[in-house]
């Protein structure tokens, strides 16, 4: 089956999708699928691997270092997702498990940890200088101040995990220590509902016949957004699902975002594995 018929493929299945969607996948083997790919979203908690990219980007320089101890404290306070809001103030943690925390569980106030720690100029002229035009992030996590958190596309997306996949993020080392990180993500429900899950190497033991997804979700009233690396046994692939505009704005697991977002995943892991590791 060719790029054009597999398009085809994704166009019809969410075709009763009641919002958009927009969608960009990479097989590092010249073929890229891209449907609304430059389309721009709220990009909700996708963000955040932006984020963990310009801390990165700050150990490398050394201007941070993933050992530095950094404290919880009342003022960092904020409600959402995550674990820090449920523990008392003066815990300390090293910067390496702040960030783990703000992306395998989506902590906000860990986010907001690392906000602080890099500076929201700083987290988008990163983003600029890569190539990500169409991404910044707005201010920190506070939905009674802030309707929004920032912008991305599809596409922005999917790239910020080819530069990782090939170990083009900063340095071949601290690229995949990001890949570890996004590795243990608890949060993966549009990318991995419709996949086999004998499949799923859900513990990440390192056995090469199964399959391993390295990513980044996020949710907000107006947006379901999903994205990563898919580490299969004929290799790699990035895929990027961003959708809105939808008419239920209610958080469960059916979600029809997540229904549809689920069946264009499944649509390219059966062509990729089908063809050995390509698309086309």
């Amino acid at each position: 089956m060719d790029k054009v018929s597999l398009e085809a493929r994704i166009s019809a299945e969410v075709y009763n999708f009641s919002g958009k969607l927009g969608f960009y996948a990479n097989d590092f083997k010249g073929n890229i699928i891209e449907i609304n790919s430059e389309e721009k979203f709220e990009t909700a908690s996708t963000i955040k691997s932006f984020i963990l990219a310009e801390l990165f980007r700050q150990v490398k320089e050394k201007k941070v270092g993933l050992n530095q101890m950094m404290k919880y404290g009342e003022e960092n306070y904020v409600v959402g997702s995550g674990i820090l809001r449920h523990l008392d103030f003066g815990v300390e943690m090293t910067v390496k498990n702040i960030a783990t925390l703000m992306i395998i569980i989506s902590d906000n106030i860990a986010t907001n940890m690392m906000i602080d720690l890099l500076g929201i100029d700083n987290i988008n002229n990163t983003c600029h200088d890569l190539g990500f035009k169409d991404t910044v992030l707005y201010n920190k996590i506070d939905f009674e101040k802030y309707p929004k958190l920032g912008t991305t596309t599809p596409k922005d997306y999917g790239r910020l995990f080819e530069m990782i996949y090939k170990k083009e993020l900063w340095s071949e080392e601290l690229s995949q220590e990001m890949i570890e990180i996004f590795k243990k993500q608890h949060y993966n429900t549009m990318l991995t509902r419709g996949l086999p899950q004998y499949f799923l190497d859900s513990e990440n033991t390192g056995d090469e016949e199964l399959f391993t997804i390295a990513s980044k979700s996020g949710s907000m009233d107006a947006c379901r957004n999903d994205g990563g690396i898919v580490f299969t046994p004929y290799g790699g692939y990035v895929i990027a699902i961003f959708t809105k505009d939808f008419s239920d704005n209610l958080y469960y697991n059916d979600h029809e975002s997540y229904r549809f977002g689920g069946k264009v995943s499944r649509l390219i892991f059966d062509q990729y594995l089908g063809l050995k590791g390509r698309f086309k």
